[in-house]
């Protein structure tokens, strides 16, 4: 009986550690810091790579890590009955043109899903919802704005009852544009459609990683080890070599060592 085929190492084709890439971009997308800010911190460190470098393994490795973190995250939470949602769009300028990127929030905090769109008529919100219902299932409560566009698309989709509008009942969203802000500015903007969705969605997903949850959430209580403690999450730099990804279970778990990546 033939063995069963191991599957490809996704940093098989990297000299550089796989510990040293996942750090690289962990830096890059949660912390304000620029290309070459990443650049400069890692050689003050003894890692010498360039900024085109960190582009590149943002590019190819982002997605990717916050698809493992997100997919952890929604198989743990779908078994919830009492999840509530917080809908929110924010405006974008690309190339000096409007966009919106549209935002969906549970009662923790956490950022569920991100899309990007060039209106926000009854179709985007349509569009958007869709998405987010698909990949997390239906939540118990949907509070948004005052935007008729959300009314419009709950209505065909049968959840009108669950919407509730309040003066202040969406702070939890409008708080979470906050990280987005910082790092967008510290990125100079966006020139792509495509770049604001994909960072948007890779951003999301490490924020809510590593972001501090209210003491009895939900979060706390279905897995004590999804984050790492405050102390673990700052460990020392040994001998010039990073060893982050070892007390990030969300980020390691695709790569448990070095040799077993190739």
């Amino acid at each position: 009986m033939p063995r069963p085929s191991k599957p490809a190492s996704p940093f098989r084709y990297f000299n550089s550690s796989p510990e040293v890439i996942r750090l690289v971009v962990m830096m890059y997308v949660r912390f304000p810091l620029s290309l070459r800010n990443v650049e400069d911190l890692l050689a003050e460190r003894g890692i010498d790579i360039s900024h085109e470098t960190v582009r590149h393994w943002w590019n190819r490795f982002g997605p990717m890590f916050a698809a493992d973190v997100r997919r952890q995250r929604v198989s743990r939470m779908k078994g919830f009955p009492q999840w509530k949602w917080h809908l929110d769009e924010v405006y974008v300028k690309i190339n000096g043109q409007m966009h919106y990127l549209w935002r969906a929030v549970d009662q923790e905090g956490e950022v569920l899903e991100s899309y990007v769109t060039k209106a926000r008529d009854k179709k985007a919100a349509l569009r958007f919802m869709k998405k987010a219902l698909k990949r997390h299932g239906s939540p118990a409560e949907i509070t948004t704005d005052g935007l008729r566009s959300y009314k419009a698309a709950m209505n065909e989709l049968g959840n009108a009852d669950k919407q509730e509008v309040g003066r202040w009942a969406n702070n939890r969203v409008e708080n979470s544009h906050l990280p987005f802000r910082r790092r967008e500015r510290a990125m100079l903007r966006f020139r792509q459609m495509k770049s604001l969705q994909m960072f948007a969605s890779v951003h999301a997903n490490v924020h809510n990683q590593f972001a501090s949850r209210p003491f009895g959430s939900i979060s706390n209580a279905t897995s004590s080890t999804d984050r790492p403690t405050r102390p673990a999450a700052r460990p020392p730099w040994p001998s010039g070599r990073p060893s982050w990804p070892e007390f990030t279970p969300g980020w390691g778990q695709l790569c448990q060592s070095e040799t077993s990546c190739g």
